[in-house]
């Protein structure tokens, strides 16, 4: 009897990962200077290969971003996180569709190059092309480093950006949490006393959907989760998202 649940356990175990990267060999897969040359190499799966209809929207691959366009680093839009992360991720998924909910994600794991490229973004003062939409109330100048930093935890591969989406059948909208992603304003922190009880709550269903699978939350901005490993992840990683 042992023997036979054991077997059935591996069986389904397979089912469940039907589809899963497997990281390869590191050493046949590193740059000049030893760095990981692929997001395999890195320890680094595609969230699409664990939740293949999962909702990607991840916006710097395209110009829907404060940048206003493309981000350099970004030649796909796909999200790439450390397996055990990407795992966690799926968990939560698999937690809220029998709510009728899911996630959407906005970026996952992040190259350093892009990160850069948030710098020079950032140092033009002349390009106030998203101003309204992503820092209304703040002078550009002001958002290094208060919102935008020279190093980024994404580029570690743990953190994910995300939202809720409600759904009726296959019919998905986002529920309202207070700001758009990447609003650089005081509003956008988790629990601002200022958005309504129902934005409060949509922020408060996501934070505890998350909690409940390993996510910590960054109070600055109610979209932004890290996931709590130990020993944390150390490397950040430099490699394109392709």
């Amino acid at each position: 009897m042992r023997r036979d649940s054991g077997m059935l356990g591996t069986l389904l175990a397979m089912v469940l990962c039907a589809g899963c990267e497997t990281p390869g060999p590191r050493h046949a897969a590193a740059g000049p200077d030893g760095a990981a040359a692929t997001p395999a190499a890195a320890g680094m799966v595609d969230i699409a290969t664990l939740v293949p209809d999962i909702d990607l929207d991840i916006r710097y691959a395209g110009p829907g971003n404060f940048t206003g366009a493309p981000v350099e680093g970004y030649e796909a839009p796909k999200c790439y996180l450390l397996r055990d992360a990407a795992e966690a991720l799926r968990r939560v998924e698999i937690a809220l569709r029998p709510q009728g909910l899911r996630l959407r994600i906005f970026d996952c794991y992040r190259p350093e190059r892009s990160v850069r490229a948030f710098m020079r973004w950032a140092a033009d003062r002349a390009d106030q092309s998203t101003k309204a939409d992503h820092y209304p109330a703040l002078d550009k100048a002001s958002l290094v480093p208060g919102y935008i930093a020279e190093r980024s935890g994404h580029s570690k591969g743990a953190t994910v950006d995300l939202t809720l989406l409600a759904c009726d059948g296959d019919a998905c909208a986002p529920l309202d949490m207070g700001t758009p992603f990447d609003y650089f304003d005081p509003l956008a922190n988790t629990d601002n006393p200022a958005i309504t009880p129902g934005q409060r709550a949509n922020r408060m269903r996501l934070r505890d959907a998350m909690a409940r699978h390993g996510f910590e939350n960054y109070p600055m901005e109610w979209w932004h989760y890290s996931l709590r490993m130990e020993p944390p992840p150390e490397a950040f990683h430099d490699i394109p998202v392709r």
